[in-house]
């Protein structure tokens, strides 16, 4: 595996429906949709956006695996476990502004501020003030969240929804798979950054209606 798609997807999809021993020959949803492309415009290069429907199924079949289980067994969503999460990476004292957070969450402050409010109710998390900012808050992993956050990264680690697929995959695929998706989002989200940088220039951003 290079680091990048094989230059024809669709013999890709071929080759591996062809592979399967043991399986129904019926092609994935993902073969199928790369098959049904490849032969609606064979006039495009299709690898790019191939490559991020994939990306975009995979992580919806991840996140929903890992929603039901966050749903079952600490009552939560699996979006508010992955603040839990940004929390927990960051180390002691496992604080966080809002900012911080919905920049490293990719979603809007409006969203961080309800996912907040729903564990901050469930004990997982709790505000404090923040000392440099005036009326503004730190986001802190209670004792409580913490025990429920480590159990999250044991079963993330010993369970992944990503399993059944890389148990078919050698360690050296696996470890190219890995490299492969970190330089993609590296680069992307790099670019992200330049962006709001540029509509949202530092020396302008506001926190809690001061200038930061």
């Amino acid at each position: 595996m290079e680091d990048q798609l094989p230059t024809d997807p669709l013999g890709a999809a071929r080759e591996n429906k062809g592979s399967r021993q043991g399986r129904s020959l019926r092609p994935s949803i993902s073969e199928l949709v790369t098959m049904q492309w490849q032969t609606e415009r064979q006039d495009l290069d299709l690898q790019n956006f191939l490559l991020a429907i994939y990306f975009m199924r995979l992580g919806t079949l991840v996140d929903r695996a890992y929603d039901r289980h966050c749903q079952k067994e600490y009552g939560i969503n699996g979006g508010d476990m992955r603040l839990m999460l940004a929390l927990r990476r960051s180390g002691p004292p496992y604080v966080k502004r809002p900012t911080d957070l919905f920049r490293a969450l990719l979603v809007t402050s409006g969203a961080i501020t309800k996912k907040v409010d729903r564990l901050v109710e469930a004990g997982y998390v709790e505000r404090l003030q923040d000392p440099s900012h005036s009326g503004g808050f730190l986001v802190h992993l209670t004792k409580k969240g913490l025990q429920i956050v480590e159990l999250a990264v044991e079963h993330l680690a010993n369970h992944s929804a990503l399993a059944p697929a890389m148990s078919q995959l050698s360690p050296e695929d696996r470890e190219r798979g890995t490299q492969f998706a970190l330089r993609v989002l590296s680069t992307l989200e790099s670019s992200e950054m330049g962006l709001e940088d540029e509509i949202d220039p530092p020396a302008a951003r506001v926190h809690n209606g001061r200038k930061r």
